[in-house]
C-alpha cells in the first residue's frame, strides 16, 4: 500500500502547526533559543523540571513561614477582620502556633522548621516563595490550578506545555512523565492531560509498585512487532488523508512508535539496582517504612529520568490515611505532618543533593508544592487539632535551574493569614519557570475554540527577583 504523504508531509501539513513542532522534538535535542519552536525568546538556563507534588497542603506556617506571634497569640480568637474567602475560616477560630522549632538554616539565614530538616539543610539552595495566592480553597479546583493555570479542567497540564514547547531528549522516552505512588490526587488525570493539545504531550504514568508501565514488555518478538507498526503507519497515513483532524492520527502513530521504544528503556531507567548502595541509602531506599521506601525510588527514577533527557518529571505522594489527600490535617496535624515529611523530607532532599553534586541541578528545576496552604488557626487547640484550607497565602520552594538559593521571597502578616508583600499567582510561576526554559510563556500558543490559548492565559509574569 503506497502512502500519499511522507511522515514529514503530513505533520507540515497539520494546520494547528503541531508538525513541525513535534518533528523538532522528535528529530533533534530541541532548544528553546531555536527561532523555529514557538514561544522562543532566550537561550534556555534550564533544560528540565521536577515537580515534587505535596498534594493535599502543607502548612506554610510550620514549614518555611516562621511566625512567632502565633505562638504568642495561640488559643486567642482571630476575630472578624482576619475572616477571608480564600481560608475556611471563621471569627470564632483560634490562632494555632507551630509546634515545630524554626531556625536559620545555613549561610543565608533561612527559615526553615525542624519538620523538614532535611530541606533545612540545603537552605542555601532553596528559593521559598512565601506569597501565593490561590483562587478557592478546594482541593481538586487548586490541583488544577496548580497544574493548568485554570480551576475548571479540560486544559493541558504544565508538563504538557514543556513537552509541548521542547519536545524531549530522548526518542525513546516521552517527554512527560509522572511518577505515581498509589494515590491520583483530587481533579483526577486531568492535572496531567495534555487536553486539546497533541495526546503525545500527556503524561507517561510510571508506578512506584508493580509493573512500572502496563503492557510495556513485549508478547510479540522485535521483528514482529516492527511489521505491525508499519502496517498501522501505513493505515493511519491513509486515513490521515480523509479526515480534518490529521495531528490527532499522527499523534496516534507517534504513540505507537514510542511504546516500541519504551520497552527497552523504561525497564532500563526504573531499575536503580545498579545505583551504588551510598545512592540509595542517601535516598532512604534502605528504609523499613514501605511508602518512603517507595517515595525514595520515584524520586531516585527522577534523577534517571531527566539524565536520560526527559524534559518534565512529576512525583506524587502517597496517601497514608483516611483523608482526602496526604497533608489534608484538618486534625491530627502533629502526627501526620510529622508522617509525611518522614516519607517525602529525606528523599527530596537527597534529589537535590544528587543533581548539585552530578552537576546537574544548574539545567534542572525542582519544586516542591503543594496546592495550598493551611489556615494559621484551628476551631480549638488540643492535642489533635488541625489545620484546614488556605490559599490566601502559602508557601512553596524551587532549586536549580538559574533560581537564586538561600532566599525567601514575598512575606505574609503577623500570622501568616494573609499576604502583604509580592503577592504572586500560580500562573507566575508558571511564566518564570518557561522563561528559565528559555520560552515565552505569552507566545507559547495552541490554537484551540478559536483563539490562541497558553498555559497562563491573560496572567502572570516572570519574577526576575528570585532568579540569578
Amino acid at each position: 500500500m503506497q502512502i500519499p504523504y511522507s511522515r514529514r508531509e503530513m505533520l507540515a501539513a497539520s494546520s494547528n502547526g503541531f508538525g513541525l513542532l513535534a518533528l523538532a522534538g522528535l528529530l533533534s535535542d530541541a532548544k528553546a533559543a531555536d527561532k523555529s519552536i514557538p514561544g522562543a525568546a532566550r537561550s534556555p538556563r534550564a533544560k528540565h523540571v521536577i515537580l515534587c507534588f505535596m498534594d493535599g497542603g502543607p502548612s506554610h506556617v510550620d514549614t518555611f513561614d516562621y511566625k512567632p506571634e502565633l505562638m504568642k497569640q495561640q488559643g486567642k480568637p482571630i476575630g472578624d477582620s482576619q475572616v477571608s474567602k480564600l481560608s475556611q475560616s471563621s471569627a470564632g477560630r483560634v490562632w494555632f502556633g507551630s509546634p515545630w522549632k524554626f531556625s536559620q538554616r545555613g549561610q543565608s539565614g533561612l527559615w526553615v522548621s525542624d519538620l523538614l530538616p532535611h530541606a533545612a539543610d540545603l537552605a542555601d539552595d532553596l528559593c521559598v516563595v512565601r506569597s501565593l495566592v490561590g483562587k478557592q480553597p478546594l482541593h481538586g479546583q487548586q490541583n488544577l490550578l496548580l497544574h493548568t493555570g485554570r480551576v475548571t479542567g479540560l486544559a493541558p497540564s504544565f508538563g504538557s506545555w514543556i513537552s509541548y514547547g521542547l519536545g524531549t531528549e530522548n526518542q525513546n522516552l516521552p517527554g512527560y512523565v509522572l511518577l505515581n505512588n498509589d494515590w491520583i490526587p483530587n481533579g483526577g488525570f486531568e492535572n496531567f492531560s495534555s487536553a486539546f493539545l497533541p495526546a503525545t504531550n500527556s503524561a507517561t504514568l510510571l508506578r512506584a509498585k508493580g509493573a512500572t508501565v502496563d503492557n510495556i514488555q513485549p508478547g510479540d518478538s522485535l521483528e514482529k512487532q516492527r511489521r505491525k507498526l508499519r502496517l498501522l503507519k501505513e493505515q493511519d497515513g491513509t486515513f490521515a488523508t480523509e479526515t480534518p483532524e490529521r495531528q490527532l492520527i499522527d499523534a496516534a502513530v507517534k504513540n505507537y512508535e514510542t511504546a516500541f521504544r519504551m520497552q527497552t528503556a523504561v525497564p532500563e531507567i526504573a531499575d536503580v539496582s545498579g545505583e551504588t548502595e551510598a545512592t540509595q541509602k542517601l535516598y532512604g531506599l534502605d528504609s523499613s517504612n514501605d511508602y518512603q521506601k517507595y517515595y525514595s525510588l520515584q524520586c531516585l527514577r527522577a534523577r534517571r529520568l531527566v539524565e536520560a533527557g526527559v524534559r518534565f518529571v512529576e512525583i506524587t505522594c502517597p496517601l497514608t490515611h483516611a483523608n482526602n489527600s496526604p497533608w489534608d490535617q484538618h486534625g491530627n496535624l502533629m502526627l501526620h505532618h510529622a508522617e509525611n515529611a518522614m516519607i517525602t523530607d529525606q528523599s527530596v532532599a537527597a534529589l537535590i543533593f544528587d543533581l548539585k553534586q552530578r552537576g546537574l541541578l544548574d539545567d534542572t528545576i525542582v519544586i516542591w508544592a503543594g496546592e495550598m496552604g493551611r489556615t494559621p488557626h484551628t476551631p480549638a487547640i488540643s492535642e489533635t487539632a488541625g489545620r484546614d484550607h488556605h490559599v490566601n497565602g502559602y508557601s512553596i520552594f524551587l532549586a536549580g535551574g538559574g533560581f537564586k538559593g538561600g532566599m525567601a521571597y514575598g512575606q505574609t502578616d503577623e500570622f501568616g493569614n494573609s499576604v502583604v508583600e509580592h503577592p504572586l499567582m500560580i500562573q507566575d510561576i508558571h511564566a518564570t519557570v518557561m522563561h528559565q526554559l528559555g520560552i515565552d510563556h505569552k507566545k507559547l500558543t495552541f490554537r484551540f475554540g478559536g483563539r490562541d490559548v497558553s498555559l497562563t492565559d491573560v496572567h502572570g509574569h516572570v519574577v526576575n527577583e528570585i532568579l540569578t
